[in-house]
């Protein structure tokens, strides 16, 4: 296992504790304090973090691990995400999803995957189902799956309010809902489910009404794209009042090909500046994912998102003057909260894993620890997958 020091870290836990030493045994942190001395441990790794900023890792609940895409046809489906793009981009955590194509995808290749990534060293869980009903599960029911299969946190990412979804029904999306939370309560785990948006007409507006009918708490419900169109992001206020979190996306951005939605940083801006509640936003990168745009000459352009645009937008929310311990939260504390993972995951206390973030004077990646390990110095990947050149 990994021991580590780490010295004169100005440490955001996520809040903002200021000069703190971190020691970091067997993988998780131990000792969190302005001095620490140890001597006679063996195999210690020391780092300096020369008053830099240190921070968890990040957590991003909606990645395509085995791939996405595939609208314009087999040759559109990007291939499984490498160890070496997730930890770059300061991401210790994955949740990973199967999204459009729940055919030649399958949840037992998802699982495969996230036990491969966390042989390679960063901790995986994946979501049960994909976009369609009625789901595609491990063992024949979700709920069955969440209980048993220590990787599955829920279930997800359930299309509504698109033209790819089955365009299931209020009761239909009630029992998904019900067996997520009775798998959860159950198991001891979230019991989420997650749900893709697209820009069709109903937006949030069954979940709301879903909310307000049954009794399943909103906590349950993560519906994510939020940012995709103004009218659901402003719908996304009042979900997360309801108490449901509300998930943007740090790929949805103009220079991705994505016109008419709201720039990530910016929806993070607009969030802490009207007094929204904090602590039911968070940001996921939608990585890998990809996504069919035809160009006016009629051929197809593939538009595939990137882990490390969550860090890109983080940085912008802070130039936007959005404080780093409030910005920060979207992608480690409240995801971590969101899917049961917290304290464990999402903060740098004594008990939590060894995961996180140092750096540089710019707020560029330049180290990132999982589970105590060194696994990217001064930017680049010291650790790579199984399969990488």
């Amino acid at each position: 296992m990994f021991n580590v020091l780490i010295r004169h870290a100005d440490l955001y836990d996520p809040s903002h504790a200021g000069l703190r030493d971190i020691l970091i045994l067997n993988g998780t942190v131990a000792h969190v304090a302005p001095t620490i001395e140890v001597g006679g441990l063996p195999d210690l790794e020391v780092l300096d973090a020369e008053g830099r900023a240190v921070m968890p890792g990040y957590i991003d609940q909606h990645v395509h691990i085995i791939g996405g895409g595939g609208e314009s046809g087999p040759f559109s489906r990007t291939p499984e995400v490498p160890l070496s793009e997730v930890t770059r981009a300061g991401v210790t955590t994955v949740v990973g999803v199967i999204g459009t194509d729940g055919t030649t995808r399958h949840p037992e290749s998802l699982l495969a995957k996230a036990r491969a990534l966390e042989t390679e060293g960063i901790s995986a869980y994946i979501l049960t189902g994909s976009y369609e009903l009625p789901l595609h599960t491990l063992t024949g029911d979700a709920r069955r799956d969440i209980i048993l299969i220590d990787k599955v946190l829920g279930i997800g990412e359930l299309a509504i309010s698109d033209h790819r979804s089955s365009q299931p029904t209020k009761d239909e999306l009630k029992r998904v809902l019900t067996q997520a939370r009775l798998g959860g309560m159950l198991s001891g785990k979230a019991g989420v489910v997650q749900f893709h948006l697209g820009t069709g007409k109903t937006g949030l507006r069954t979940l709301m009404e879903i909310i307000e009918e049954t009794e399943i708490p909103a906590k349950h419900f993560i519906p994510t794209h939020l940012n995709r169109d103004p009218a659901l992001f402003a719908e996304a206020k009042d979900f997360a009042r309801l108490g449901g979190w509300a998930d943007i996306t740090s790929g949805v951005r103009k220079k991705e090909g994505f016109s008419g939605g709201i720039e990530p940083a910016e929806a993070i801006r607009i969030w802490h500046e009207e007094g929204l509640p904090m602590e039911r936003l968070t940001m996921s990168s939608d990585g890998n994912g990809c996504m069919s745009v035809t160009l006016p000459d009629g051929s197809q352009k593939q538009l595939v998102a990137k882990l490390y645009s969550l860090h890109e937008e983080i940085c912008a929310a802070v130039e936007l003057g959005v404080p780093l311990e409030t910005a920060i939260r979207v992608c480690t504390e409240n995801p971590a909260r969101a899917n049961g993972l917290f304290p464990k995951k999402g903060c740098l206390r004594p008990g939590s894993d060894g995961d996180l973030l140092i750096l540089d004077e710019g707020l560029a990646i330049d180290t990132v620890l999982a589970r105590g390990r060194t696994m990217v110095r001064h930017g680049c990947a010291l650790v790579r997958g199984t399969f990488e050149e």
